[in-house]
């Protein structure tokens, strides 16, 4: 009889035999982890190999981007948040959504196509800025159950830090996210229309929550990867845009967003696949006419917050 690893037993009876061998298979499968000699080439990281990675519960998350002409960042944001999420174990997707159509950028409106296109397999969304990336483990991006959950507080974000700012990451379950009727479909150019969200999540009641206990600061909880003079921003307002949206929206949301879905693609980037959403936004222009702004206007790059007035 032969054992692997074990000298050759040869005419050994009784309890003899039965001590070598308790001896030897002790010896060959009960080496402490610290002696073992496995091939290193054979370790495996859950955050690298498909089949190991287990998500903690069934809770789905739709990572939604509105996107537009980003792509460098892109190229970073895709696989360093495939890696923060998978070392979480978050059950999660990544969709790109897309603006193809000629009008100004609507982050917005894109977050509530988003929604629609993904809230049949998914629970909860994240509203995610594809140029903000969190460095600090410790932000979680679990369920939200008890309402919105903004990961880029104020007190630790880069640049904007008034106490009602709820842009950059802000996670909402899909319960809420259709309670409030989603965004507002005004918001033509860049800024204010997560101001605007904060007071339709006040109106329903909805208390936002922010990380606690994060020992770091502004300076190095986020990587903020916007290069304002590469990617300078639509601020200008034209036609009577400043004083239509300035105030709360109670006319547009996710009830009446205007779009064609023009393609969905699956796109890998260092071997990680997100869900490209082609959307053509549709714009009212007897309704918001700044959608196409060619006039020669005022832009200042400061975001005051909405007031929550009829």
């Amino acid at each position: 009889m032969r054992r692997r690893g074990c000298s050759p037993l040869l005419a050994i009876s009784g309890l003899a035999l039965v001590s070598l061998l308790l001896t030897c298979f002790a010896a060959c499968y009960l080496v402490p982890p610290d002696t073992c000699s496995c091939n290193v080439d054979e370790k495996r990281d859950f955050d690298t190999i498909e089949n190991t990675y287990l998500p903690t519960n069934s809770h789905r998350l739709a990572v939604l981007v509105p996107f537009r002409d980003r792509f460098d960042e892109l190229m970073i944001f895709a696989p360093y948040m495939n890696k923060y999420l998978r070392q979480q174990r978050i059950n999660f997707d990544i969709y790109i959504v897309n603006q193809v159509d000629s009008f100004r950028f609507n982050r917005a409106s894109l977050i509530n196509v988003g929604f629609l296109q993904t809230r049949h397999n998914h629970d909860y969304i994240a509203m995610h800025d594809v140029d903000l990336l969190p460095l600090n483990p410790n932000l979680h991006y679990g369920y939200p159950k008890h309402g919105p959950f903004h990961v880029a507080s104020p007190n630790l974000h880069p640049r904007y830090h008034y106490p009602t700012f709820v842009g950059g990451i802000l996670l909402v379950n899909r319960d809420h996210f259709e309670l409030v009727d989603g965004m507002s479909n005004k918001y033509w150019g860049w800024g204010l229309e997560d101001d605007e969200f904060y007071v339709r999540l006040k109106e329903a009641k909805l208390e936002v929550s922010r990380p606690i206990n994060i020992s770091t600061d502004q300076t190095n909880t986020f990587r903020h990867i916007h290069d304002r003079l590469h990617r300078k921003r639509d601020t200008a307002k034209c036609f009577n845009q400043r004083e239509a949206t300035k105030r709360r929206d109670r006319d547009t949301g996710l009830h009446n967003v205007e779009y064609t879905l023009a393609s969905e693609q699956k796109l890998v980037i260092d071997g990680v696949s997100v869900t490209i959403l082609n959307v053509q936004l549709s714009c009212d222009k007897s309704f918001t006419p700044w959608c196409e702004c060619t006039q020669n206007t005022e832009s200042k790059n400061v975001k005051k917050p909405i007031k929550g007035k009829s």
